[in-house]
């Protein structure tokens, strides 16, 4: 059979290559993926309303499409085996036919033959599958190389550039560091920070928040700047203390979507100091507050508590309500981390903070549940005997807990047992090894079935679809601005 022509493939694979940032190697083996799909409906497509399809799934494993990028064209190719006797046109040739033009030929041995159908041949439905593999298979690589790129990177902080907004998410631009090209990720309205000015090419810093492998049309990045690893990269690059080993960040609690509008965004940081003579918050600090004010400014003004961290509970609590004076600290269940924070009167409101903002972040970054108290209405007996009922209620929640958790687990192992017994007396169709096999083959093919793309004459339009895509990307960026 004579080539098919394509005229522009070299530059077909080019600009698809560069419009996807995909190498051209990976395009082409995309390219002709589709184009034997495009093939194999084109040959079920002639029994329709004749007869039944007669192909299994795997029957054209045999073939393999080969581009000619010289002569700008491709060719169908089968591998069949050299039989005495042919029962599969698609698979077997005859010894005497072989030996026509191979004397040497001997039965068992596999030649490659062109079957390449006339161009005219291949009909819509045809068409339509390249079409739909192609921009299937691209996608599929496109996902596949982000995830490789992005999912083991080291620093999780990206700088990234806003390009484009998608309703309530803000569409930015970021790169590994690994020297290859930008990708599209998504900062969701929940990961923004309320000081941010979203506009067109400003760049910001944001924390890789998760790669997804779930298929998707959109960016697979989904970045934040909301995450309180964001703080700890920012402290860690400018304290240079912190990069050496001799201070360390212990717990971060962060508030940066405040539910109010009232209040501001603030996070708390707990540090404490290898080196007894190094200062931990002296050095987060930085002279003049320098340090601290980097860190601030990229987070847009947001306000950030540094704390010393202790081994002692009741100190470390007293800490973390800073800037609030803290008189006494009593850790009234400490099996169930409660404390009561006894403070003077003038420190009621900044102990609590605006909408109870400083005592939550005190909590978290803790892990202990703070009860604010004036020192001079509190009465310390009356105050036991509640915490005593608190108690005596938590405990009492623990052990009907357990015992529900117990009796579960017991329910289940009495289940097991049982579906156990029932499948000895009646086996199910999965535990049937035919069956299994079969499952195993439907798996195989599932996954090996691609979704719908372009075949021969559809590869042409490739290029103007690829530059119709860009014409509009553009033209929602400039919308965008």
């Amino acid at each position: 059979m004579a080539l098919v022509l394509l005229p522009g493939l070299s530059n077909l694979i080019e600009d698809i290559s560069e419009e996807k940032k995909l190498p051209p190697a990976v395009v082409e083996a995309a390219l002709r993926e589709a184009l034997l799909k495009g093939y194999e409906r084109y040959r079920r497509t002639l029994y329709l309303g004749i007869s039944e399809d007669p192909f299994e799934e795997d029957y054209f494993s045999n073939f393999d499409v080969a581009l000619d990028l010289d002569e700008e064209g491709y060719r169908v190719l089968a591998s069949k085996i050299i039989v005495e006797e042919v029962e599969s046109e698609d698979h077997q040739i005859a010894l005497a036919e072989v030996m026509q033009v191979a004397e040497d030929a001997q039965a068992g041995d596999t030649v490659v033959l062109d079957v390449t159908p006339e161009k005219e041949d291949f009909g819509r439905m045809a068409a339509a599958t390249t079409k739909q593999v192609l921009a299937q298979k691209l996608r599929d690589q496109q996902r596949r190389m982000i995830q490789e790129e992005f999912a083991d990177l080291e620093d999780p902080v990206l700088t990234a550039r806003v390009i484009r907004f998608e309703r309530q998410s803000v569409i930015m631009a970021v790169s590994s560091g690994l020297g290859r090209p930008e990708v599209e990720a998504e900062l969701p309205r929940r990961d923004q920070l309320p000081n941010d000015n979203y506009r067109a090419n400003a760049t910001f810093k944001v924390f890789l928040k998760e790669v997804s492998e779930i298929p998707r049309r959109g960016p697979q990045l989904f970045v934040s700047r909301a995450n309180a690893g964001l703080v700890v990269y920012l402290f860690e690059n400018e304290v240079p203390e912190i990069q050496e080993g001799s201070v360390r960040i212990v717990a971060v609690a962060r508030e940066a979507n405040p539910p109010s509008r009232s209040v501001g965004p603030r996070t708390k940081v707990a540090v404490d100091s290898v080196e007894r003579e190094v200062d931990p918050v002296g050095a987060c600090i930085g002279a003049r507050g320098s340090r601290i004010q980097q860190v601030v400014n990229e987070l847009r003004g947001e306000k950030i508590d540094v704390i010393r961290w202790s081994h002692d509970p009741g100190q470390y609590i007293a800490n973390s309500l800073s800037p609030a004076r803290v008189e006494a600290v009593r850790l009234v269940d400490p099996e169930g981390q409660h404390a009561h924070v006894l403070v003077p009167p003038d420190q009621l409101s900044l102990a609590i903070g605006r909408e109870g903002q400083n005592v939550r972040l005190a909590a978290r970054l803790t892990g202990w549940k703070i009860d604010i108290k004036n020192s001079t209405e509190y009465d310390q007996t009356s105050e036991d005997e509640k915490v005593s009922e608190l108690i005596a209620m938590r405990q009492e929640e623990e052990a009907l807990q357990a015992e529900a958790e117990a009796r579960m687990e017991a329910e289940h192992a009495l289940r097991a047992e049982e579906d156990a017994r029932l499948r000895e007396l009646y086996p199910l169709p999965e535990d049937e090894e035919e069956y299994g096999d079969q499952a195993n083959y439907d798996e195989a093919a599932y996954e090996q079935e691609p979704v719908a793309e372009a075949v021969a004459e559809v590869a042409e339009e490739v290029v103007e679809e690829a530059a119709e895509e860009v014409t509009e990307d553009v033209s929602d960026e400039e919308g965008a601005r």
